[in-house]
């Protein structure tokens, strides 16, 4: 209980300082007009009260991944806790605030676009291919998983691929959904219905907080109990848990939604309310779907740890969804019937409602680089279609495949955000006579902020894709080997950017 209150509490107190001290360095210009005012074309730029741009933008970086990415990371131990308070404060708040701000500042322009300005044309192509990729992951990974759940509850037609049985008519429901959240004005169907959606994702957290921290507090695990790793399928806590623990944290999934919003905002000072105020939001759901994992399964009678609990429920079902699995039982029991609609809300229509945003943020790249008005109807369907097929055919391909290769591409895809980040902030407080700042190198050193998180994830990303099952699978004898060259990879990044910072100033 200790440990749980203290991260919540370091959470909230972290917004309020290092989340301000964030702003300031960035340099808010409340007078400056933001694209919604500028731009206002009724579909994607279209001014919107902020508390309900908050609610919008908690409910599309949020979906499954803070609870489900928190779940599994638990299984590593109470270090878990760690990360996801120090992640999101350092690394994850950073990250969606300057993604955020920077689409604000540079007219409403999607994350590829971002991130090109600052690190080059090259990389802006890259970044768009990889952007697409993961948005149709995601999508993909969030069509399936709410269509196979509902197939279970209120069965209608499947059919056979290889296999596997698809739920195809709750995928074609699910998808004519997504096709009418795409392609509608934003406040038609996501400004309306999110901020209720987002609401009870945040009701169902604070339920779930209360009845543990009344109840079973003596059974959940601490800090101080040790911070080895738990985990025992044999995979080490660096990086597996830094990459299982995603959207809890720092999520590059995130960088793609913030424009959506950014193209929302009336006044640059509600950016760190929304951008970073959404990820702390997230963070504190993720701690306490972390610790109700962590706690439920405790069995004081029998000895059992709560996550030695945990780790023998999952070995009772194995091949199976065990977040889905742990979130219907703790749901159910600690919240009886409301829980298990709850339940039902947390499963199935959080994901919906992430995959769908998905989709709109991709037809917002496509747009951005044809550099086509999304006012006419025709021209939104032209580069809705192509990513509408790209998505049902991945609906064929193994679930647990798309998944396992989204994430690692969600936190590769934070690494280029964080370095676009670090790139602009050095520009922007190191004035020279090419590139003078209106702060007059006030917060000289402020791009510190963005360039440690950037580095830790580059060592994170690169020794991942050398040790993980899904990567190249170093053998436990050779992890040592996957370190080495991650460490080489994050200290080549450290030193071009002190090479590019150096030829800036000459």
């Amino acid at each position: 209980m200790i440990t749980f209150i203290l991260a919540l509490v370091i959470l909230v107190v972290g917004f309020f300082t290092y989340g301000t001290l964030v702003e300031k360095i960035f340099g808010i210009e409340p007078e400056r007009k933001t694209p919604a005012l500028t731009k206002t074309d009724g579909v994607d730029f279209v001014p919107m009260a902020p508390w309900r741009i908050f609610l919008v933008q908690f409910l599309n970086i949020a979906g499954l991944g803070p609870i489900f990415g928190a779940i599994m990371g638990i299984f590593y131990g109470p270090a878990a806790f760690l990360w996801i308070v120090f992640g999101t404060i350092f690394a994850g708040g950073v990250h969606d605030y300057l993604s955020g701000m920077l689409s604000i500042r540079k007219g409403g322009v999607s994350l590829p676009d971002i991130i090109g300005d600052e690190l080059g044309e090259g990389t802006k192509l890259f970044m768009r291919i990889l952007s697409l990729v993961l948005l149709i992951l995601l999508t993909t990974t969030f069509l399936s998983g709410p269509a196979t759940l509902l197939q279970g509850l209120a069965g209608l037609g499947t059919m056979q691929f290889s296999g596997r049985m698809i739920p195809i008519v709750w995928v074609l429901i699910i998808f004519g959904y997504y096709a009418l959240a795409t392609v509608l004005p934003v406040d038609k169907l996501i400004g309306r219905f999110y901020p209720i959606f987002g609401g009870i994702l945040l009701f169902m957290g604070l339920g779930i907080m209360v009845v543990m921290l009344g109840w079973h507090s003596s059974e959940m695990p601490e800090v101080f109990d040790g911070l080895h790793n738990r985990q025992t399928n044999g995979l080490p806590l660096f990086p597996m848990m830094f990459v299982s623990i995603a959207c809890g944290a720092i999520s590059g999934f995130h960088g793609t939604q913030s424009p959506i919003m950014a193209r929302c905002c009336t006044n640059e000072r509600q950016g760190r309310w929304i951008f970073y105020g959404a990820m702390v939001a997230e963070g504190i759901l993720a701690l306490i779907w972390a610790a109700a994992a962590g706690t439920f399964f405790a069995d004081p009678e029998k000895g059992l740890y709560g996550i030695d609990g945990l780790q023998a429920f999952a070995a009772q079902h194995p091949g199976e969804n065990i977040a889905a699995l742990v979130i219907d039982k703790v749901s159910r029991s600690w919240l009886g019937t409301v829980g298990g609609i709850l339940a039902i809300i947390g499963v199935i229509a959080a994901p919906i409602t992430s995959g769908d945003t998905a989709l709109r943020s991709a037809r917002l790249i496509v747009a951005d680089f044809l550099k086509w008005d999304q006012r006419p109807i025709p021209r939104r369907l032209i580069i809705a279609i192509p990513l509408f097929l790209c998505v049902f055919g991945m609906v064929f391909v193994d679930f647990n495949v798309v998944w396992r290769y989204f994430a690692w591409t969600n936190q590769s895809l934070a690494v280029f955000t964080l370095w676009a980040g670090t790139v602009w902030l050095y520009k922007k407080n190191n004035p020279t006579p090419a590139l003078p700042s209106r702060e007059g190198g006030k917060y000289r050193f402020g791009y510190i902020i963005a360039l440690i998180p950037a580095l830790f994830m580059t060592m994170v990303c690169s020794s991942y894709i050398l040790i993980a099952p899904e990567g190249l699978n170093l053998s436990p004898e050779l992890r040592w080997l996957g370190y080495a060259i991650a460490g080489l990879v994050t200290l080549g990044c450290l030193c071009g950017f002190c090479m590019w910072a150096r030829k800036l100033k000459a």
